[in-house]
């Protein structure tokens, strides 16, 4: 592995341990813990190392933001899936990065598709969905059935949604940086 690589791989895993000490909205769990049970579900699931990266990155939107722990509390949408997208666009390929733009989308989508999804929604992605744009309308169904990584981003919500746990036991970021390393472009 190159020295650059190595760099980018450090920074992943200090950004994580660093700001991801922030409480997840109003849950139990702060943000590495809701990373590390993502990519858990994720590697239990038997993905592939870039939905794996996906599910342990999906939330760094949150964690390169100055916008305060819960900016969604204000009424503002920080829109951490382009923050984080954008973030991660210079280091991994589509197959990391889109799963993570468009695992709001695919919030929206389950919710407007899925029978009873809303309603296992916590109170605070309630909110966040509804700065978000609320339930997909039938032809932004249509336009995220288009697009090519929207079953990964399917996949990485369902695992996203699962990942609040209070004391789940799950690996170390350390564990998942191979799988993050391997999907780095």
């Amino acid at each position: 592995m190159t020295d650059a690589r190595i760099a980018h791989i450090a920074h992943i895993a200090t950004l994580l341990e660093r700001n991801g000490r922030h409480r997840y909205g109003l849950h139990d769990v702060n943000q590495l813990q809701h990373a590390l049970q993502a990519a858990t579900f994720a590697e239990r699931a038997s993905e592939p190392d870039a939905v794996i990266a996906a599910a342990l990155l999906h939330d760094i939107g949150h964690m390169v933001h100055d916008l305060g722990e819960n900016p969604a509390a204000d009424g503002i949408d920080d829109k951490h899936e382009q923050v984080g997208h954008d973030f991660l666009v210079e280091l991994f390929g589509p197959e990391v990065t889109e799963p993570v733009r468009l695992h709001v989308a695919a919030k929206r989508y389950l919710c407007a598709t899925e029978p009873g999804y809303f309603e296992k929604l916590a109170p605070d992605s309630v909110l966040s969905l509804s700065l978000q744009g609320g339930p997909m309308s039938a032809p932004e169904q249509r336009d995220f059935e288009s697009l090519p990584h929207h079953q990964a981003a399917l996949r990485l919500r369902r695992y996203d949604e699962a990942a609040k746990e209070k004391d789940m036991a799950t690996p170390d970021v350390a564990h998942f940086l191979p799988a993050v390393a391997r999907s780095l472009r």
